[in-house]
């Protein structure tokens, strides 16, 4: 008779184990020794070629007796981990480990941490006990049922709904079922009282959780294109993105702090070729409290209804906490994508060029952000953002080509044509007023045909820093100083550690003969970025007109822009009694940079020579040289203002 006991083995409880990918070399031993132990760890490495990795990931997550999470300096800045977290911390079943000493993050301090930072990988060491005993704790503890295994993800939604989740909704910490009205939560307090915080915010970008960082492009262009929805509600104070050098390294909250904002969402992003998982959380800067926070999955062309109802939801829970209910409703409604697609393809090709313009590089940057706009206007011809984008870049470089011959003018001619038809597909398309407007001011000198395009983006997109500070710049060029001066402010106030808005506010200070706060906005420009470009120039023209050439000429040498470099030497060293220095540097100018006539005239202007300067500026003013824009309010052309010829040119003009 055969003794073997055929009776099966109890199965192994399965355990969850959540990490950064960054951290697997740390988190290897962990899983091994939990192995060995007799429990069945699952991690992503078990993940098999063509595998539904989301599916498959949340099915384990759903499926585990216990949730080991190892936290690090890597992972709690991963909305992964903190939502694999979050979910054991539901079910009653979080282990949570450190493996660096890191101190795990706010929310889930109320857990006792485990600290194996010390350990050496040995399963026989003191720390490798302590991690089984606590696996084993937990697992003697009566836990609550699990969720059921999902054979699948949800469908994606009709085009009605955005509940594109079946996961739960967290609102201040607190599990509220999915079903629970957003309203029905703030009725019961969940949001916290009225008064609690004021209605700034900033959307900081959304980690990129693919492990590629070539789909970078995906995670901040979903962030970017969630500000643009936000910076439409009047009732939030939606803080600008920025590359700015000043927040390298700084953690959300510090961030937070320094753009001096209440509140920060923050996600990430994870995705293959037919899924997509969102994370996104709104936290308060001052005491990191979650006001809200939810993962959304599905397929990839669920991202749409995705980015809609973050915008509905974080509108709702931020001005629930200072108004009525019924505002609170009128706030989060009309989140629509304006101008937007609903065409995958087009929509990644859209994002791709915007990362490209995001750069700011010129040249060939420009031209590869235009082939993606092209390319998402070919998957989708009545994408009206994708045209809006394609007009500024053409703009773009036919405003920075050498010359303003036949070339430049077939750019602002397509340029023009594209804003037309982005308007003609949506008439409220704030960028699209923008870009027309651009290329009328800039492509053919028409300020007064470019200025209800202007109010009109103005009107549209009464919150966006980068709208506001367009506008303002214009403003400047003509009679509304005084409001171009009042729009710098707010732009400041929404985008308070940007270069390029100091630099743009230091140029508005100039043209209002403010020339202590030309220096002081310069600086700052230039203490966030040294290298921006003609900032420099524009400390160098503000000495001049304070007498310092001395200082101006320091300021000429500093300067990267060798056009802008060469002018305000010319004009320094001349004050300075140096003629030889001025002639060279003009005769340098005007051989390298024929074309720039008006950059010539300022030089002559300064110089007392009034005829050369006139006849300069006729023929910038002729062939529809954009430094023209200049000549109503530059200081450097003060000498001229007395004279008839001048003032023929700015009738001509139209000023």
């Amino acid at each position: 008779m055969d003794s073997t006991d055929d009776t099966p083995a109890p199965p192994r409880p399965l355990l969850f184990v959540s990490y950064s990918r960054t951290d697997l070399p740390r988190a290897r031993p962990v899983i091994d020794l939990l192995q060995q132990a007799g429990f069945d760890p699952w991690w992503d490495g078990r993940l098999e070629g063509g595998e539904n990795y989301l599916q498959t990931t949340e099915a384990a997550l759903e499926g585990a007796a216990v949730v080991v999470v190892l936290w690090s300096a890597t992972s709690v800045n991963s909305h992964w981990v903190r939502d694999e977290a979050q979910r054991g911390r539901e079910r009653g079943c979080l282990v949570p480990l450190t493996i660096d000493g890191t101190m795990a993050p706010l929310g889930f301090r109320q857990f006792q941490l485990l600290d194996i930072s010390g350990w050496d990988g040995k399963p026989g060491s003191g720390e490798a006990e302590r991690i089984v005993a606590a696996v084993r704790g937990k697992l003697g503890e009566a836990l609550p049922t699990p969720d059921p295994v999902l054979p699948a993800l949800a469908p994606a939604p009709a085009p009605s709904s955005l509940a594109v989740s079946r996961r739960t909704l967290m609102l201040g910490g607190a599990g509220v079922a999915a079903g629970t009205s957003l309203l029905g939560a703030w009725q019961f307090g969940l949001f916290g009282s009225p008064a609690s915080a004021a209605i700034s915010m900033v959307v900081l970008p959304f980690t990129n959780e693919t492990g590629d960082p070539d789909k970078k492009y995906f995670s901040d262009g979903l962030s970017r294109e969630l500000r643009s929805v936000l910076a439409r509600n009047p009732r939030l104070k939606v803080a600008a993105p920025t590359s700015s050098s000043a927040i390298d390294g700084e953690d959300d909250f510090a961030i937070g702090r320094k753009l001096g904002v209440g509140n920060i969402l923050r996600g990430g992003v994870q995705r293959d070729a037919q899924r997509v998982r969102v994370s996104a959380e709104l936290v308060a800067t001052d005491d990191g409290e979650v006001l809200w926070s939810q993962p959304f999955d599905g397929a990839l062309e669920d991202i749409f209804a995705v980015q809609s109802e973050i915008a509905e939801k974080v509108a709702f829970s931020l001005v629930a906490k200072v108004a009525g209910d019924k505002e609170a409703k009128q706030a989060a409604a009309g989140h629509e994508d304006i101008g937007g697609t609903q065409n995958v393809a087009a929509y990644e090709a859209f994002l791709r060029g915007v990362a490209l313009y995001d750069l700011g590089a010129g040249g060939a940057t420009d031209q590869a952000a235009l082939k993606q706009f092209d390319a998402a206007i070919a998957a989708d011809p009545g994408y009206a953002a994708a045209h809006s984008f394609r007009a500024t870049m053409l703009a773009s470089l036919a405003n920075s080509a050498a010359s303003n011959g036949a070339e430049t003018r077939r750019m602002f001619a397509e340029a023009k044509a594209a804003a037309e038809r982005s308007l003609t597909l949506e008439k409220r398309l704030a960028r699209g007023h923008l870009a027309i407007g651009f290329v009328l001011n800039n492509g053919w000198l028409k300020p007064a045909e470019a200025t209800p395009h202007y109010r009109a983006a103005q009107e549209l997109a009464p919150g966006d820093a980068d709208v506001l500070r367009s506008v303002a710049g214009f403003y400047a060029y003509g009679k509304d100083r005084a409001l171009a001066s009042q729009m710098i402010d707010q732009v400041l106030e929404l985008d308070p550690i940007n270069a390029r808005a100091f630099r743009s506010a230091g140029y508005i200070a100039l043209f209002a003969r403010d020339y202590s706060q030309v220096i002081d906005r310069m600086q700052k420009a230039l203490a966030l970025n040294p290298s921006l470009a003609s900032a420099h120039f524009g400390l160098a023209v503000a000495r001049l007109m304070q007498g310092d050439a001395a200082g101006a000429l320091t300021a000429a040498k500093a300067e990267p822009g060798e056009a802008y470099a060469l002018t305000a030497t010319a004009i320094a060293a001349h004050r300075l009694g140096d003629a030889a220095g001025s002639d060279a540097a003009l005769k340098t100018l005007t051989e390298k940079y024929g074309d720039s006539r008006y950059q010539i005239a300022e030089v002559h202007a300064q110089r007392g020579e009034t005829a050369a300067a006139i006849a300069l500026l006729d023929t910038a003013l002729t062939t529809l040289d954009s430094g023209f824009l200049w000549a109503p309010n530059d200081p450097l052309l003060d000498p001229l203002r007395g004279e008839p010829a001048f003032k023929d040119l700015l009738i001509r003009f139209g000023s």
